[in-house]
């Protein structure tokens, strides 16, 4: 049921951290895999990556806050795949700063990335699937910060984008449930990737981060790309509109 063969997998900010995991999963478990990112050779050095250990991938350079990119983007990779059966929208930043020092540019960039980007690319994914009457799955990467204005320290943007995720997914998964579309999203606690080096350097900053999570460690990202796999697979058949968290019991606190 977990198995993904024959499957095209698009997988937005895949050129590193969990959306790098993510595509040498989904290979693993059969997916031929497309990651789309801005940087062209991060993107293909992770598609290389999964070659070498056997799978299909190719790489595309797309800026997800850009409607023609996107478009054009996706209308490349499904002309060169095939199709597309499962959408992973992961690409994310995070700008950290006090909101009263937080600029306007600042704030519409995350909120730009982290979820209209999100909207663009699964509209686009939608809107192939309607058109041939086909059935498709997205995930989401969404956050802990989703659901806690906490953390370590200020990151309203990010926390106000995230939290957007989680309705954008339940809000679609409810409005093409009909179509055979599902719709789903992770929320992952802090993962062990770049976006986080400055937390990893800071003995202080990690000892937070173990009071705060009751399995007192961080999440790697191979962890949150397993949960992927769920959510994309037919193992989570009737599952829609569920956002899963792989936080280590962060939020059950």
């Amino acid at each position: 049921m977990f198995r993904l063969d024959g499957q095209r997998a698009f997988i937005t900010g895949g050129g590193g951290g969990i959306g790098r995991a993510a595509a040498l999963m989904f290979a693993s478990f059969g997916a031929d895999v497309a990651i789309f990112d801005s940087d062209d050779e991060a993107g293909r050095t992770v598609a290389e990556a999964v070659k070498a250990r056997g799978g299909t991938a190719a790489a595309y350079v797309m800026d997800v806050t850009d409607e023609a990119s996107v478009l054009d983007a996706f209308s490349e990779a499904e002309t060169q795949s095939g199709g597309l059966d499962i959408l992973v929208n992961n690409a994310g930043i995070s700008i950290r700063k006090p909101s009263a020092e937080l600029a306007l540019a600042d704030w519409n960039k995350v909120i730009a990335v982290n979820l209209t980007g999100m909207f663009l690319c699964s509209r686009t994914a939608a809107r192939s699937w309607l058109s041939r009457q086909a059935a498709g799955a997205i995930v989401n990467t969404a956050s802990i910060m989703s659901y806690s204005g906490g953390g370590l320290h200020p990151n309203i943007s990010y926390q106000s984008a995230k939290a957007g995720v989680v309705n954008l997914t339940r809000a679609l998964a409810v409005e093409w449930a009909g179509a055979g579309i599902r719709v789903n999203a992770v929320a992952p606690t802090w993962v062990r990737t770049a976006l986080i080096d400055h937390l990893m350097r800071d003995p202080v900053q990690m000892e937070k981060i173990r009071q705060l999570t009751p399995m007192q460690r961080l999440a790697e990202p191979d962890e949150v790309a397993a949960a992927m796999i769920f959510l994309a697979s037919g193992a989570s058949s009737m599952t829609t509109g569920h956002v899963l968290a792989v936080d280590g019991g962060y939020l059950a606190t």
